[in-house]
C-alpha cells in the first residue's frame, strides 16, 4: 500500500531549508530508495515517493512558512537537474499505475502554479544541468526557468522520439499556453531527444535565461534576492505545523477523526462520509491560528484529501464511491461564514486554498461520485460542493423528516473548478441565473425545494429510496470502467477551456490510450525496449 503521508524529516529524495523569505528545495534522489523493485532512481529519475515528498513540501512551505517569498529549485547532482520520471519504474508499472502517476504528478505542478498565483510564493528553477523529459516539466511549472551555460546541459522533452509515448505531466500544454512558445518551434523542440541548450533554449522562450558555470550561482542568487525584494507586502505571522494525520486503517476501510471510508468490495464501491465540525468553532483569526491544523476545515480537507489519494492508487477496483456527510447545517455555515469574513488574512485564504484544491483532487479522480442526502446530513456551504461535484446527487424525499440542502457564499467562487467556474455555474451553465438564484436563496431547500431549484439528480421517497439506490449502485458498477473514466471526465468540465483543463482532459484521453498502444508497450514498443539491446518496431499505420 502506497502512503501519501511525510514530512520533511523523513524525505530521503529532498532538502527543504528556509532562509527568511527565501526557501531552496534542493532535488538529491536517493537511487536505492525506490516505492517497488526493478529499477534505480539514478540521475535525479523520480518515481511517486519522489513526487510525493515534492507534493508535501509544496504544500508545507504555505502553511508552515508564510514567510517565503521565493522558492529556489534545485539539484545537489553534479551536471544533472533532473532526468525525469524514471523510465524502467514507467516500463515495469501497470497502466493503472502510470495514469494515477502521471495525474498526481500533474496535480503537484499544478499545486506550484497555484501557490505562486494565490500565495505569492514565486518559483525558481535553477538548472545546474540537463533537465530532460519530467525534469523539465518541473522547471516550467516553475516562474522562470534559468540553465547553466557550460555547453552541455540542455532542456528537452524526449518522450515522443525515445519512448512512443507523450510527456506526462503537462509539458506540450505549458509549452505553448504557458511559456507561448511557437508552434513550429515547440513541433521540433518536442521531437528532438536531445533537446536544446542554453542559448538557442533562451531565444525559443523555453528558459527565461542563462549563465555560464563561472557565474551560475552568483546569477541565481541575485535573481532570487531580486524577485525577493521586490515583493512589497507586509509580513504574514508565523506559520502552522502540519501534523501527521491520525488514520486507523482495516481491510475494510479507512477512518480519521472526520472522515471515514467504507469499502464494499464485492459489490465494487465505497461510502466516503465527511462528518461537519463541532459548534463552537473559532470565530476569530487568532483563534484559528491558536487550533492551527486541527480547525475543523483544514483537518476534515486533509483526511479527505489522503482519502482520495488512497482510493485512487491503492484500490483500483473500487469504481463508486458514494457520498455522505453527518452533523449540523448551522455549524457548517457558521465556519463558512468565519471563513468568508477573515479570507484576507494568510492563514484563512490558504485554508480556503487548500479546500478548493482538495475539492479539484475529487473532481478529477477516475471515479464514479454519487451524493447521497439523507437526514442528518450536512450537505451546506463548504460540504455542498461535494454534491454539487457529484456524477448524480440522490436525495431522500420524506416530510416526516428533515432532510435539507443549504448554499453559502463560500460557493460563489472561492472554490473553483479547473474550469475556472464555480460547481453551481457549472451545473447550470445554460441557465445561469438558476445559479444565481440558488446562491442567493436564503435560508436551507428542502427535498422538493432542491428539486425544483435543479439541485439534486432524484428525490426518491422513503419506500423507494432503499432499491432506489441498490439498483442504481449496481447499475453503475456494472458498466465499463474505460468508457465511465472518458465520459466522466467530458461531462464534468462544461463551459471554458484553460491551461488545468487542457492538461487533465488529454491525460485522461490521449495518456490512457498511448500507454495502451503497442508502439509504446508491446513487444516491440518503444517503452518497452528502452535501455536494451532491441530496438522498438512501430506500426507505421495512423489512427
Amino acid at each position: 500500500m502506497i502512503n501519501f503521508e511525510t514530512s520533511p524529516e523523513q524525505y530521503k529524495h529532498w532538502k527543504l531549508t528556509t532562509d527568511g523569505p527565501v526557501a531552496t528545495l534542493s532535488m538529491d534522489v536517493r537511487e536505492d530508495e525506490t516505492l517497488a523493485d526493478g529499477y534505480k532512481l539514478k540521475l535525479n529519475s523520480y518515481d511517486l515517493g519522489v513526487d510525493i515528498e515534492l507534493a508535501d513540501a509544496v504544500q508545507r512551505l504555505r502553511f508552515e512558512h508564510p514567510e517565503v517569498r521565493v522558492v529556489r529549485v534545485n539539484s545537489l547532482k553534479p551536471r544533472i537537474f533532473c532526468a525525469g520520471a524514471n523510465i524502467y519504474m514507467l516500463g515495469t508499472s501497470d497502466h493503472a499505475f502510470k495514469v494515477n502517476f502521471c495525474k498526481f504528478t500533474n496535480e503537484t505542478r499544478c499545486a506550484i502554479e497555484d501557490a505562486s498565483a494565490n500565495s505569492r510564493q514565486r518559483y525558481v528553477a535553477a538548472l545546474n544541468g540537463t533537465a530532460s523529459g519530467g525534469g523539465y516539466e518541473l522547471a516550467i511549472a516553475c516562474d522562470e526557468i534559468f540553465l547553466v551555460d557550460d555547453g552541455n546541459s540542455a532542456v528537452s522533452l524526449p518522450e515522443v522520439p525515445l519512448l512512443g509515448v507523450l510527456p506526462g505531466t503537462g509539458g506540450l500544454t505549458r509549452l505553448v499556453d504557458k511559456r507561448k512558445v511557437r508552434r513550429d518551434r515547440a513541433d521540433v523542440f518536442s521531437t528532438l531527444a536531445e533537446g536544446l541548450k542554453a542559448k538557442r533554449a533562451k531565444e525559443w522562450g523555453l528558459i527565461d535565461g542563462h549563465f555560464p558555470t563561472s557565474k551560475f550561482e552568483e546569477g541565481i542568487t541575485a535573481r532570487v534576492r531580486e524577485i525577493a525584494e521586490a515583493d512589497g507586502r507586509k509580513e504574514n505571522g508565523s506559520g502552522i505545523r502540519l501534523r501527521p494525520l491520525e488514520v486507523e486503517a482495516t481491510a475494510n476501510g479507512r477512518e480519521y477523526k472526520y472522515v471515514s471510508v467504507k469499502l464494499n468490495r464485492t459489490q465494487r464501491y465505497a461510502d466516503l462520509t465527511v462528518r461537519g465540525p463541532e459548534a463552537d468553532s473559532p470565530a476569530t483569526p487568532a483563534e484559528i491560528q491558536k487550533l492551527g491544523d486541527a480547525y475543523w476545515p483544514l483537518r476534515a480537507y486533509r483526511e479527505l484529501d489522503d482519502a482520495l489519494l488512497h482510493l485512487r492508487v491503492n484500490e483500483p477496483e473500487i469504481g463508486l464511491v458514494c457520498l455522505r456527510t453527518e452533523g449540523r447545517i448551522d455549524d457548517v455555515l457558521a465556519v463558512d461564514k468565519t471563513l468568508v469574513a477573515h479570507r484576507e488574512h494568510w492563514l484563512v485564504r490558504e485554508i480556503i486554498l487548500h479546500m478548493a484544491r482538495v475539492l479539484r483532487r475529487l473532481d478529477l479522480t477516475a471515479k464514479s461520485f454519487f451524493a447521497l442526502v439523507e437526514p442528518d446530513s450536512c450537505f451546506a456551504g463548504n460540504l455542498l460542493e461535494l454534491a454539487l461535484s457529484a456524477d448524480r446527487t440522490y436525495m431522500l424525499n420524506d416530510p416526516e423528516q428533515k432532510i435539507e440542502l443549504a448554499a453559502s457564499e463560500l460557493n460563489a467562487g472561492a472554490l473553483p473548478m479547473s474550469n475556472g467556474l464555480t460547481r453551481m455555474h457549472s451545473r447550470f451553465l445554460a441557465e445561469p441565473e438558476k445559479a444565481n438564484e440558488a446562491l442567493a436563496h436564503a435560508g436551507t431547500f428542502d427535498t422538493e425545494a432542491a428539486e425544483e431549484a435543479g439541485l439534486v439528480t432524484f428525490a426518491p421517497d422513503d419506500l423507494d429510496w432503499d432499491d432506489e439506490i441498490r439498483v442504481a449502485i449496481e447499475e453503475r458498477t456494472s458498466l465499463s470502467p474505460d468508457a465511465l473514466t472518458g465520459m466522466e471526465a467530458s461531462l464534468r468540465f462544461a463551459g471554458p477551456e484553460t491551461m488545468d483543463t487542457k492538461i487533465f482532459g488529454r491525460l485522461t484521453a490521449w495518456q490512457n490510450w498511448i500507454f495502451q498502444r503497442p508502439n509504446a508497450v508491446g513487444p516491440q514498443g518503444a517503452l518497452t525496449n528502452y535501455g536494451k539491446p532491441t530496438q522498438s518496431q512501430f506500426d507505421y499505420k495512423r489512427t
